[in-house]
């Protein structure tokens, strides 16, 4: 996974400030620097354009966005091979799914997944129901990608959602995922199942005579492989409307919402986890993982209590030990 974006003159510096002290030794043809942070790796050039590439990419890029310049970072001039060569979902040139006239004012659920590139912690999917009338509420209160916000932003706003509105949440616990995955179950398996269910049970919260516009999925997957995997699982998928779209917290509050309620609950997991283990569990998949992960076997504590196993994270652990 990975995210390019454009930064002005001041952003460029700020972004060689932020990383000076993780500079990689050799960074690739052209660039400015490259470093690495969390396993997500950083390339900047001299143009102002920045590739993020790992898991946790766009969570890491959007600590930019003030800076952005006001070009698009295609529009700028290419920068040597591993830049040109490279794709993304949300910059290549694929049209972008365009959704119905109207849309960002329907009532919708709107359904987010959090932890899927974190190696310790669950993965965490919400859904949340905003009718028509709550949707400028919503936008009022600032709710956003929860990638945007600071951790006790997603506290204060958390609570309106499980005071005010429908939801659900599916929490797979690093015992429980691990389990299914050595079952033969991919994570974007778990992720379309976790949101198929949560879709049910928010439906089945709601009175006989209300009915949502439409399902919101932030994409992960597209719509064709995700119903495959339904009707592998033989899941009942509901009768609502469903659309599918990257950034959908952009189109709708709702999904913006299941983003912050999955945030929060992967907080709140993290710190148990981290109580258990007798120490802070970072989030993210970098080298801060393996040493804590190591820390952890030689102390003889059950790894999988606590972490993705299927992670390179795990291999790394074992040969720091």
């Amino acid at each position: 996974m990975q995210t390019v974006i454009l930064l002005t003159k001041e952003g460029l510096k700020q972004a060689q400030s932020t990383y000076a002290d993780l500079h990689v030794p050799k960074a690739p043809p052209y660039s400015l620097f490259q470093a690495k942070k969390n396993g997500v790796t950083i390339t900047a050039y001299k143009s102002g354009k920045v590739l993020f590439q790992g898991q946790e990419s766009e969570r890491e890029a959007v600590k930019f966005k003030q800076y952005e310049s006001k070009k698009t970072a295609s529009s700028s001039k290419k920068e040597g091979k591993p830049l040109s060569s490279t794709k993304t979902a949300s910059h290549s040139k694929k049209p972008r799914t365009k959704l119905p006239a109207g849309f960002a004012d329907w009532g919708v659920i709107g359904s987010d997944e959090v932890g899927a590139g974190a190696y310790f912690g669950s993965l965490t999917t919400a859904a949340v129901y905003v009718p028509r009338d709550k949707v400028n509420e919503l936008r009022k209160l600032g709710f956003a990608d929860s990638k945007t916000l600071t951790d006790d932003k997603i506290k204060e706003l958390a609570p309106y959602i499980i005071e005010n509105l429908p939801y659900h949440i599916v929490n797979l616990t690093p015992d429980f995922y691990n389990q299914k995955q050595q079952s033969g179950q991919n994570v974007v398996a778990m992720k379309a199942l976790s949101h198929n269910f949560t879709h049910n049970q928010v439906l089945a919260k709601l009175s006989p005579n209300e009915k949502p516009d439409a399902i919101l999925v932030d994409q992960f997957v597209q719509g064709s492989s995700y119903y495959r995997y339904l009707d592998k699982n033989r899941q009942v998928k509901p009768t609502v409307p469903t659309y599918f779209i990257t950034k959908g917290e952009s189109e709708h509050v709702a999904v913006a919402a299941a983003s912050v309620l999955a945030r929060y609950v992967e907080l709140r997991t993290m710190k148990e986890l981290s109580q258990e283990a007798g120490m802070t569990l970072p989030i993210g998949a970098g080298k801060e993982a393996d040493r804590k992960a190591a820390q952890l076997m030689n102390q003889g504590k059950d790894l999988s209590h606590f972490a993705k196993l299927h992670f390179a994270n795990t291999k790394k652990a074992e040969a720091l030990r």
